[in-house]
């Protein structure tokens, strides 16, 4: 692309990307984006996709075993509460108006 006089190239200072800026429309026309130095080889993808399938499975796994315990916990608060609520004499109970 050919630069015109009126376009001014600004480095961007957050993220390093080259702006190109029209100075008669008063905006941005293009911008290219900085090269990564963390860039995967292409090499190394069969490995990462590996590990991400790893570590989707571990977190399935983990959130199934949650699940499973989880089934337990409830109904173990469900028979204590109900044994404690049947150990609690019945009552009336007291409203505020009856305080009056």
């Amino acid at each position: 692309m050919t630069k015109l006089e009126s376009e001014l190239e600004v480095p961007c200072p957050c993220c390093g990307s080259l702006l190109v800026i029209d100075l008669n429309l008063q905006r941005i026309v293009s911008h290219k984006e900085p090269e990564r130095g963390d860039k995967p080889e292409l090499g190394q993808a069969e490995r990462l996709l590996a590990a991400a399938a790893a570590r989707r499975e571990a977190l399935f796994e983990r959130s199934v075993e949650a699940e499973r315990g989880r089934d337990d916990a409830l109904s173990r608060r469900f028979e204590e509460a109900l044994r404690q609520a049947n150990a609690e004499p019945v009552t009336k109970p007291i409203r505020d108006f009856d305080l009056d």
